[in-house]
């Protein structure tokens, strides 16, 4: 009897040194993977439901988590901090990071979106056969390799780093509806013009001067 609690004590001793909890691994700045079910986390400003909401991340991107408690942990992402529920992160998971990712991903999303070229716009569309703005874009970088962009085209505007140089890759964003409130995203191809599925023409071409795109944009990310 004693040897099988001995042997129990010491298999557990094993366990938890291999596997470090989650408090554990937050404290020394781990980076998690987001494990949404319903394909984004709300970002809150405080750890609670009643909290604003402040961002949404897409399932399959990393955070870093600095503390928890009270089913919250307390996130850091884009250089901002935030609070999600701990039940939708989970350490050690498997994930595409920038570092596994080919560092042509941009352009190979470029060509991908030229490669459809004439699709017509369908609200709602991810698919050759018919795309919608976000849709164009995840659909490239996700064959690119890039698969962390989340669906539309407000949830993206979250994402990234803000630029205002362009590169090729960057992802331009615009109000199309008047306001503040970003409701179309165009891949920036580089000599002042911008690939996307516009209601109009489908996959096409335009330049970011466009007398009806410029007054409408709202800026700039890069992933």
């Amino acid at each position: 009897m004693f040897k099988r609690i001995l042997a129990s004590t010491v298999l557990f001793s094993i366990l938890a040194t291999a596997t470090p909890s989650m408090d554990q691994a937050s404290a020394a700045g781990t980076a998690y993977h987001v494990n949404v079910s319903t394909g984004t986390l709300n970002v809150r400003n405080q750890p609670s439901t009643t909290g604003k909401v402040i961002a949404t991340l897409a399932k399959g991107y990393n955070v870093t988590v600095s503390s928890q408690g009270n089913g919250w942990a307390r996130i850091s992402f884009n250089g901002k901090v935030g609070y999600v529920s701990s039940k939708y992160i989970a350490s050690g998971s498997t994930v595409t990071t920038a570092s596994t990712v080919s560092s042509n991903y941009k352009s190979k999303a470029i060509s991908i979106a030229k490669s459809n070229m004439g699709v017509r716009y369908v609200w709602g569309g991810t698919t050759p056969s018919g795309f919608d703005c976000s849709g164009l874009v995840t659909y490239s970088f996700n064959k690119a390799g890039y698969t962390k962009l989340p669906r539309t085209a407000g949830e993206m505007f979250n994402a990234g780093t803000k630029v205002t140089a362009y590169q090729p890759g960057d992802l331009l964003f615009y109000a199309t509806s008047g306001g503040l409130k970003v409701t179309h995203v165009a891949i920036y191809i580089g000599n002042g013009q911008m690939i996307h599925a516009a209601t109009s023409n489908g996959v096409s071409i335009t330049s970011i001067n466009n007398t009806y795109w410029k007054p409408k944009f709202m800026g700039a990310k890069r992933i």
